[in-house]
């Protein structure tokens, strides 16, 4: 039998968007090669940071992270291998890190920025989900004077509702742990924190308890396509049909190679840990160490560290180095204190070059629909793409009748 919509892949991106659809009334199928309990999603920083923070591509992100690669600070490990996609997309990276990508980018986290959290919000209220979510600001932490300097330069107005610049004294009050190394802070109020594990527990309950079907621990590994449109896709067990595919497979894009489909993304390689310590001690909300690349989440029962960009990297293990470098870059900014209980984790992100999601229409195959490419931001603005995507399955639209995936997809963005 003939399904209404099938979601390839199970992570934030894939439930949120079956979330939308169900609520709009439509039949989903989630396809998943895991049981969902402990996918990429769940490493997230569960930070919302779509307000006042620099994307990942910006003016001078080069020369910054030369500078970190020279105090031993930086977060960022390029493997030299020969790959040719890499370097294209590390090109394409440059070539994004302009002024005026970096206002657009800005404007339009912003614009969806916003629909997230409203839509994090209403979640709780309507079906009464706990994401442990909190509306209470990103603390950014500069641990340089220049970059703090030159962040100030931007912030040089009073505006209380949006941001505050701390004194010595707040930052001790927001971030206990902080020592005198650290050059300044501003209070960035319009962000969010909530825990990613939460989400996706509960978003996948309430999902399988209204309607919708999981099938769980199958990969897909096929994809099949007559009269321009895709017929059906399979995996090693079974084969499946249905009105409409969407493709959030995160980082893997086996099937858009099927498809011959070339997406500018590139995985990866991020890591976190998740540990317990001196209460007395947390940051009172989410802080971002804005020169290490590091995030603290303060959570209900701990508190997680993620950071890390390995780039041309396929080793799915943790590597004890990179968790070392993590916690010997933190420590030359804070007191003493001890982690405990600390799970260690990596995995892989689906990164563009521009901080823009791939997602929309196949512009040959109409009824198949992309939903990848979020990087570090798939809890930021996933509620915000699953309700692009349903608008474009609801009302059967093409790319070019959608305001949202014209401004921010991709594939239209360059």
């Amino acid at each position: 039998m003939k399904k209404d919509v099938i979601i390839i892949g199970g992570g934030v991106v894939g439930l949120m968007t079956a979330y939308s659809l169900r609520k709009a009334g439509r039949s989903v199928t989630v396809i998943d090669e895991s049981d969902i309990s402990d996918c990429t999603s769940f490493g997230n920083a569960g930070l919302l940071s779509a307000f006042d923070k620099t994307p990942l591509s910006n003016p001078g992100v080069v020369l910054d992270t030369l500078k970190l690669m020279i105090k031993g600070e930086s977060p960022v490990n390029i493997h030299p291998k020969l790959d040719y996609k890499l370097f294209r997309w590390l090109y394409k990276f440059v070539q994004s890190a302009n002024e005026n990508r970096l206002k657009r980018t800005l404007a339009l986290f912003e614009k969806y920025g916003q629909i997230t959290i409203d839509r994090y919000k209403q979640m709780q209220i309507d079906d009464g989900l706990d994401f442990d979510f909190h509306h209470d600001g990103m603390v950014s932490v500069f641990t340089e004077q220049e970059s703090f300097d030159k962040k100030l330069s931007k912030y040089n107005f009073e505006d209380f509702d949006r941001f505050e610049v701390f004194s010595k004294e707040k930052i001790k009050e927001y971030l206990p742990l902080g020592n005198e190394k650290i050059k300044g802070a501003i209070l960035f109020k319009r962000n969010a924190h909530l825990d990613p594990r939460k989400v996706m527990l509960e978003l996948k309950n309430y999902l399988s308890n209204n309607g919708i079907e999981f099938i769980l621990n199958e990969r897909i590994n096929n994809i099949k396509f007559k009269d321009k449109k895709v017929s059906s896709i399979s995996s090693a067990l079974n084969n499946y049909e249905a009105q409409t595919y969407i493709m959030c497979t995160g980082y893997q894009t086996l099937l858009a190679d099927i498809r011959k489909k070339e997406l500018m993304m590139t995985p990866a390689k991020g890591y976190s840990l998740t540990f317990t310590m001196d209460k007395q001690l947390q940051p009172k909300t989410t802080t971002l160490f804005a020169d290490l690349f590091i995030v603290m989440t303060p959570r209900q029962n701990d508190v997680r560290l993620t950071s890390k960009l390995e780039l041309g990297s396929t080793d799915t293990k943790v590597i004890k180095k990179q968790i070392d470098s993590i916690k010997e870059n933190l420590k030359k900014y804070t007191i003493p204190f001890e982690m405990e209980n600390v799970v260690e984790w990596s995995g892989f992100r689906p990164l563009t070059p521009n901080d823009m999601p791939l997602i929309g229409r196949d512009d040959e195959y109409s009824n198949l629909i992309y939903g990848m490419g979020l990087g570090w931001l798939g809890m930021t603005f996933a509620p915000s793409v699953g309700e692009i995507l349903k608008d474009l399955v609801i009302n059967d639209i093409e790319n070019k009748k959608s305001d949202d995936i014209l401004l921010f997809s991709g594939f239209y963005q360059g």
